[in-house]
């Protein structure tokens, strides 16, 4: 009876150290320093701290339920301390989780009191918030969110999926690489992220897989490759949106996260989701080439080709890329025309305007734009990311002065949503000129 007592003693002092250790998670608003710009947007804040308020809580019951229950069974001889021990064992294991949730929206806080990093990932909200829009859909669209980390690419951890405590996370969270922070290819990485999450909301992956089983069915000598696009199509749809929003800024930073060691460039694991760099690449222009029909597609995909060259490959691997290159036409035409159920049979070039990309019309708004000061930033913001993407794909804007323009706009527009938030319009913004109006080298080459 002794030794039970002190097993109940033990464990209810670590279930009691348990409790001490929750109570330390606080409100991130009143454990987080960060300038107003730089914090995420008001309901992303709001549903991360209610998600956590609700999973302390919750996690406060059972331990205290827990503890009820071993203070009811003191005194029983037949009690099973192996057993008390393992329920605890569990209790901790809950509790772990729930640290676990808490440093997932810590990674996105915690990182906004950095200056000059916090207002640029609160930029870089707004322009996933806009790529996220889904225009004539009912849908609603969840808060997105994005921090800093290492890696060579960015990831996502989409709104609606469970978290480590069973919960549904209420906001999407972008990881975006510290290496695109902040220059080529930002834009890409943070959209094709961002075309991860509209998939979902849209249910599209499960009736784009259902044709490709379905060539699969029909193909013969082809199979392979229609498995393989079935296997891929989730990274290709989020490739398919970002090239919509960007044009050919989007296959640019394809090919700048890509440009890899050749060793890794056609390197193929089947059981990998991404499609194996060399392809993905060549895939990115056709997508462009069949979106905006322009000539320059056709030389970006010449310049990957004259950097990584098929010639010295072994057979098996110079055959499947054959294969893959020969049924290529046919899936890009199946992406560009796939009738979606959520959006009442209309495409995704039809609902995003695609049309608005085209390399003229890009150019046309970047002369315009350099002699208008403050102009790009009237303008969406996938709409001036393509603008900037389009002029360094024609030798107008320079790496610096990309930097310099792209760093700009992600201040304004967090600034923008932060002012907006405390009911303070722009017409009445004292400081309105500073807001608003780009240095005069925004534009510059």
């Amino acid at each position: 009876m002794a030794q039970s007592n002190s097993a109940r003693w033990l464990i209810e002092q670590e279930c009691r150290a348990l409790l001490t250790r929750l109570d330390r998670l606080d409100y991130f608003a009143v454990i987080e320093p960060m300038v107003a710009a730089a914090a995420p947007a008001q309901d992303a804040r709001v549903y991360m701290e209610h998600f956590l308020f609700a999973a302390r809580k919750h996690m406060h019951k059972i331990v205290a339920n827990y503890i009820k229950s071993l203070r009811a069974s003191s005194g029983r001889a037949n009690t099973d301390t192996s057993e008390l021990q393992n329920r605890f064992a569990y209790v901790r294991l809950r509790f772990n989780a729930l640290l676990s949730d808490f440093d997932t929206f810590a990674d996105v806080m915690t990182q906004r009191s950095e200056n000059p990093f916090g207002v640029w990932l609160a930029g870089l909200d707004v322009a996933a918030a806009w790529a996220l829009q889904l225009p004539g859909s009912n849908i609603a669209l969840p808060p997105v969110v994005c921090y800093l980390d290492r890696g060579h690419g960015a990831a996502i951890r989409r709104a609606r999926t469970r978290l480590s405590t069973g919960g549904e996370n209420p906001v999407a969270i972008i990881r975006v690489p510290r290496e695109r922070m902040v220059g080529s290819g930002i834009a890409a990485s943070l959209f094709h992220e961002v075309g991860h999450q509209a998939a979902a909301l849209l249910n599209l992956l499960p009736s784009l897989r259902a044709v490709l089983r379905a060539k699969q069915l029909l193909a013969g000598a082809d199979k392979l490759a229609w498995v393989l696009w079935e296997r891929w199509i989730s990274e290709i749809t989020a490739d398919f949106w970002a090239i919509t929003h960007l044009g050919i800024g989007a296959s640019l930073g394809v090919f700048g996260v890509l440009s890899l060691p050749r060793a890794f460039i056609f390197r193929t694991d089947l059981r990998d989701p991404h499609p194996f760099p060399w392809i993905r690449s060549v895939l990115s222009c056709a997508l462009g080439k069949a979106l905006f029909v322009h000539s320059q597609w056709q030389r970006l995909e010449s310049v990957w080709r004259s950097l990584y060259p098929t010639e010295g490959l072994d057979q098996e691997r110079l055959k499947l890329v054959q294969l893959l290159e020969s049924t290529m036409p046919e899936l890009v035409r199946l992406l560009v025309n796939h009738r979606i159920p959520a959006l009442g049979g209309r495409t995704l070039p039809e609902i995003l305007n695609h049309k608005d990309r085209t390399p003229e019309k890009l150019r046309l708004l970047f002369h315009r734009w350099r002699t208008i000061p403050g102009a790009i930033l009237q303008a969406p913001p996938p709409l001036a990311l393509a603008v900037l993407g389009q002029a360094k794909a024609d030798f107008l804007l320079s790496p610096e002065g990309e930097s310099r323009a792209v760093l700009s706009l992600l201040r304004a527009w967090a600034l923008q949503r932060s002012l907006s938030l405390t009911g303070l319009s722009r017409a009445k913004c004292s400081c309105r000129a500073r807001c608003r109006r780009p240095n005069p080298s925004l534009l510059s080459k």
